[in-house]
């Protein structure tokens, strides 16, 4: 639920000075499980045309779910091509090595 003055999420206010939002791991995380294509979009400094226009063709930085005329993009899928980790615990651990 929003209340007025508070930002979702998935859209936060661009700065005064006119700058694009700055995407944390943090707010990227709080996205949820999936988030649409013109978020995703501006995650990765893209605009929503090209946003569209690379979905269509099959090369969006990430996978893309399509659900009639609806894509969604894993959120999982952006931190993982951004070299984030999935939670905010820090970075994954390195796999353990049998001796």
């Amino acid at each position: 639920m929003s209340f007025p003055g508070q930002n979702p999420p998935d859209r936060p206010m661009p700065p005064a000075n006119g700058e694009p939002p700055v995407w944390t791991a943090d707010r990227i995380r709080a996205l949820g499980t999936v988030t649409d294509l013109t978020t995703a979009a501006a995650i990765f400094g893209l605009s929503r045309a090209t946003a569209y226009d690379l979905a269509k063709r099959g090369q969006f930085p990430v996978a893309v779910l399509r659900f009639g005329s609806r894509y969604r993009i894993p959120v999982a899928a952006i931190l993982h091509a951004l070299h984030l980790p999935a939670d905010d615990d820090g970075p994954p651990a390195a796999p353990s090595q049998a001796t």
